[in-house]
């Protein structure tokens, strides 16, 4: 959790919630800073409120890949093996983007782009002449993560690209004292480079097809369960037409994505997806996801052999041959086409009696999320309350109060759906390596207030005050634990 205590005592707050296809609803934190997160305390801590819900009623239990989660994990499998623990997708796809992000051919890339962005946000005179040449319009856009910052500035840059060749071929620029000084002949020669533009380009679109992903899974508007696999292989086809069948270069991409994909319910949610399925013959052929699925059968049905034999052997072949409802004009109709009112779950509520037994499970892994970033969002809410005005406040009277917030922030996004990018961030917090010169390790752990987010409200100023200042780089950050799961 980002440290927001006054007395900047390090504190540790593990976040509990709980999902469903009507999204994410907040139910319990513990203050645990005296506390050991091991395996077991944190399994012990989970386990206590699948109690609490009621085992029949948990399908999965989502948290990063830290570790720690692994081993609870474990514990959890040897005593709920129909439960599954899963890593969240959200936290997988950004170690992906990161991994491609430090291949050679885009590292040097991405460190070009932030030795631009950070010698312009350094000096008021050279932030005041990219305002005035992008009419006022910001390069570093914050995002939610500190790759979602990387990639939406690296767009933000090419949006830009011409407004900046104006700006240091200008005549201000030559007047400006920073034209003459060895960094800003180096940043001169990177804008007017047409090679470093192509090269950033190449960069955005290799990445953007994975964060379109990104995007699904992290956005809470719908169940991405059901979704999640297809868009990464479309995502894995995108990247080889651009890398124009160059296998030096896409393998090494393809590589990363494999080893931290295919998680079992990913595998089934697609198959069960009848929009995939009936359209795509990979999702029947594919042996993985029959292994997947099979895996899921056994768990959503433990000690009844019986029961699975039917789901396998009889109500599946039923789904696969297009028998009964399944193959009438309207069952068709329903899922032909992939939009925004496309839901599966609905799908099967209509079209799926005839195999009851299926039509239950496919429909609870259907009205799966994929992604624990809805639980990860309570920290910009514990802040909220939390502040220097109500720093006595107990670890009981705080989570009571972000129980309020929290949901009724979750109905009123109901009413209506947010239109802005899901990627972007309130505060700038993981955007600082865009700003300031550090070590990435000096952001691992950020707080709420800093030099960065002082930038930013002086972007909304017309003027700045001096030209001799620079923004002063040495930021003290406090190290914190988070433990972030939801089911």
């Amino acid at each position: 959790m980002t440290d927001a205590w006054s007395d900047r005592k390090r504190r540790s707050i593990m976040n509990l919630c709980v999902n469903c296809k009507l999204g994410t609803t907040f139910l319990s934190s513990i203050e645990s800073s005296a506390d050991a997160h091991t395996g077991k305390y944190i399994f012990d801590y989970v386990d206590k409120w699948i109690e609490e819900v009621g085992s029949k009623n948990v399908i999965q239990v989502v948290t990063d890949n830290a570790s720690n989660n692994m081993a609870a994990a474990k514990l959890l499998n040897e005593k709920r093996p129909y439960i599954f623990w899963t890593s969240c997708a959200t936290h997988t796809l950004n170690l992906i983007l990161e991994g491609i992000g430090k291949m050679p051919k885009f590292k040097f890339v991405i460190d070009k782009s932030k030795e631009l962005t950070i010698f312009i946000y350094a000096h008021h005179k050279t932030l005041s002449l990219m305002r005035k040449f992008t009419k006022k319009r910001d390069i570093v856009r914050p995002g939610i993560t500190r790759f979602a910052s990387s990639f939406l500035t690296m767009q933000s840059l090419l949006e830009k690209q011409e407004n900046l060749k104006y700006m240091f071929l200008s005549k201000e620029w030559l007047e400006c004292k920073w034209s003459s000084t060895a960094k800003g002949t180096t940043i001169y020669s990177t804008i007017v480079s047409q090679t470093y533009w192509q090269a950033l380009s190449m960069c955005v679109e290799i990445f953007k097809p994975l964060v379109k992903v990104l995007r699904l899974v992290d956005g809470d508007w719908r169940p991405s369960m059901g979704f999640v696999y297809d868009e990464l292989k479309d995502a894995k086809k995108e990247i080889i037409r651009i890398c124009k069948g160059a296998a030096d270069m896409y393998k090494l991409i393809l590589d990363i994505i494999e080893s931290k994909s295919n998680c079992p319910l990913h595998l089934a949610g697609y198959l069960l997806n009848p929009y995939f399925f009936y359209r795509d013959d990979e999702a029947q052929t594919d042996p993985k996801c029959m292994e997947a699925l099979l895996t899921c059968v056994e768990s959503f049905f433990p000690d009844d052999y019986d029961k699975q034999n039917l789901v396998c052997n009889h109500e599946l072949l039923k789904y696969k041959a297009m028998e009964g409802i399944f193959g009438r004009k309207l069952a068709i109709s329903g899922r032909s086409n992939n939009n925004d009112t496309f839901n599966p779950v609905s799908w099967w509520s209509n079209y799926g009696s005839e195999t009851p037994n299926l039509q239950s499970m496919t429909m609870k892994i259907l009205s799966l999320t994929t992604s624990s970033s809805g639980c990860e969002r309570n920290w910009s809410t514990f802040e909220g309350i939390h502040t220097k005005k109500r720093n006595r406040l107990d670890t009981n009277r705080m989570r009571d109060l972000v129980y309020v917030q929290f949901n009724s922030k979750l109905l009123n996004k109901k009413k209506k759906r947010e239109a802005h990018d899901i990627l972007l961030a309130d505060d700038a917090s993981m955007a600082q390596a865009w700003i300031v010169e550090a070590d990435e390790e000096d952001f691992e752990s950020q707080g709420s207030t800093s030099i960065v987010d002082e930038i930013f409200r002086d972007l909304d100023e017309d003027n700045f005050e001096s030209d001799d200042e620079e923004v002063n780089a040495e930021l003290t950050f406090e190290e914190d634990e988070e433990i972030n799961c939801h089911w």
